[in-house]
C-alpha cells in the first residue's frame, strides 16, 4: 500500500508575500515546473494531501477537491515543506519513522502509522514535528527557500534541471523560418505548434531552451539559456531574453529581461528592463518600465518584507509584485521593490520600498484602489483571455482587501 504524501505550509510561507498573498507557498515556480509538481514526480500514484494556512483553503480545495486539506492523514505518510527545493534521490521505503532534515531545518518526515498521533497541528494550524524528536534524521539534498529572491537564485539551475527532466533536448517540431539561428541545437527543444520568426537566434551554449506548444518567437528576437517560453506565449519583435528568463503560459515579454519569472498571463512586451524580478499571475508592465536589480555602490540589496526590512545578502535583487498589478508607462521601481496585488502604479521618479496592495498611485500620491473597481478590472482582464475568476478567488481578494484597507 502507498504511503500518502503530504506537502505542508509553514509560518514562514508568508516570507514569500506578495507572490503567497494569493497561492500557497507550493505554487510558487522556479524552473519549468511549480514547487509542487517537482515534489510529486518523485512519489508517482501517492495521493497527495496538503497543509496550508486557513487563507488558503478555500482556493486549493477548488483545485483539488479530492485532497484531504489541513488534517493530519491516518495512513503512514511521507510530510514535505512545500518551500523545499528537493535535489537528488529520497527512498521510498523506510524501517521505522524519521525525520528529514536539511541544514539544520527539519524539512519533513517519513511517519508510520503509530507514530502519526506524535504529528500535531499547533494553534496556528502549522504541523508541529516536536514530539518526533527522537525519531533517526535523514540529510536531504536541495534547498529551503525563505524569500522570493532564492527562488530567482536557484531558477536557472532548476531550469537546466526540469530540462533534463523532461529529456527532450534536440528535438525540433515546430515550424522554423528561415534565417533562424539554433545554437547548441542538442539543447533545445521546440514543440509542435510553435513558431521561430525569421531572424531569431536561440543560443543554448549556455544552458538549454525549452519553448512550448504555441508559443511565437517574433522576428528578431534572441533568447540565451537557459530558458522557459511557456504555452501560448508570445516573445515580441526584437526582445532580448537572457540567461534565466522564465516565462509562464499566455505571457507576452519584450524589451530586455533576465534572471526573472513570470507567472501565467503576465506582459512585459515593451521596451524597458526587467531582471532578478518574479511577477505573480495577470501582472502587466506598462511600455518603458523598469526595474532596477542593482544598486550604484554594489551593496547588498534590502527588500521589505511584511514591513519588515530584510537584508537578502545579494547584490542582485530586482521587483517582486503581486497577482493583478499594473504598472504605468516608464514606471521605474526602485531596486528590490515589491508590489502587493491589485496594485496600479504610475507616477514620475522612483517607487517606494515597498507598495501594499489594493493601491492606486504609489509615487507622488497615494490612494485606495477601491475593491469594486479593482475586482470589475480583474474580471476584465481575464474575460479577454476567455477566463473567470472564481468565488474562491474573488473571496480571496475580499479577505485581503479587508486586511489592508478596511481599518482606514
Amino acid at each position: 500500500m502507498h504511503s500518502d504524501l503530504c506537502i505542508y505550509e509553514d509560518e514562514k510561507a508568508v516570507n514569500m508575500n506578495p507572490l503567497t498573498l494569493t497561492r500557497p507557498v507550493f505554487e510558487l515556480r522556479c524552473g519549468i515546473f511549480s514547487l509542487v509538481q517537482k515534489l510529486v514526480r518523485y512519489f508517482p500514484g501517492y495521493r497527495v494531501d496538503y497543509i496550508v494556512r486557513e487563507q488558503m483553503v478555500e482556493l486549493l480545495r477548488e483545485r483539488n477537491r479530492e485532497a484531504t486539506i489541513n488534517r493530519v492523514p491516518e495512513r503512514e505518510t511521507i510530510f514535505i515543506n512545500g518551500r523545499f527545493l528537493l535535489r537528488g534521490e529520497i527512498p521510498k521505503k523506510y524501517d521505522r519513522s524519521t525525520l528529514f532534515v536539511n541544514n539544520g531545518h527539519v524539512v519533513g518526515a517519513y511517519v508510520q502509522v503509530a507514530d502519526l498521533k506524535k504529528v500535531r497541528l499547533d494553534k496556528k494550524g502549522f504541523l508541529d514535528f516536536q514530539a518526533c524528536d527522537a525519531f533517526p534524521k535523514m540529510e536531504l539534498q536541495g534547498r529551503l527557500v525563505e524569500y522570493p529572491w532564492h527562488l530567482i537564485h536557484e531558477n536557472s539551475a532548476e531550469l537546466v534541471r526540469d530540462f533534463h527532466y523532461m529529456a527532450r533536448g534536440g528535438q525540433i517540431l515546430g515550424k522554423v523560418y528561415p534565417g533562424v539561428t539554433l545554437v547548441a541545437q542538442e539543447h533545445i527543444y521546440l514543440a509542435p505548434g510553435s513558431q521561430l520568426q525569421p531572424g531569431v537566434v536561440l543560443n543554448a551554449e549556455d544552458g538549454p531552451i525549452y519553448i512550448s506548444e504555441g508559443a511565437v518567437i517574433m522576428a528578431n528576437a534572441c533568447i540565451n539559456g537557459p530558458a522557459f517560453i511557456g504555452k501560448n506565449t508570445v516573445v515580441k519583435m526584437g526582445a532580448k531574453l537572457y540567461e534565466g528568463t522564465n516565462a509562464g503560459d499566455v505571457c507576452k515579454v519584450g524589451g530586455e529581461i533576465e534572471e526573472t519569472i513570470l507567472h501565467a498571463y503576465s506582459n512585459k512586451q515593451h521596451e524597458g528592463f526587467l531582471g532578478h524580478a518574479y511577477l505573480g499571475e495577470w501582472v502587466n508592465l506598462g511600455a518603458d518600465t523598469n526595474n532596477s536589480d542593482l544598486k550604484n555602490n554594489y551593496s547588498s540589496v534590502k527588500v521589505s518584507i511584511n514591513g519588515n526590512l530584510i537584508d537578502s545578502g545579494s547584490t542582485f535583487v530586482g521587483l517582486f509584485m503581486g497577482d493583478h498589478s499594473k504598472s504605468g508607462i516608464n514606471t521605474m521601481f526602485i531596486t528590490g521593490c515589491t508590489v502587493g496585488v491589485m496594485s496600479n502604479i504610475f507616477g514620475s521618479g522612483f517607487t517606494p520600498k515597498e507598495v501594499g496592495s489594493f493601491i492606486w498611485g504609489g509615487i507622488e500620491e497615494t490612494a485606495v484602489h477601491e475593491l469594486e473597481r479593482a475586482l470589475q478590472t480583474a474580471k476584465k482582464v481575464m474575460s479577454r483571455r476567455k477566463k473567470t475568476m472564481s468565488r474562491a478567488q474573488e473571496n480571496l481578494f475580499r479577505q485581503l482587501y479587508a486586511q489592508v484597507h478596511d481599518t482606514r
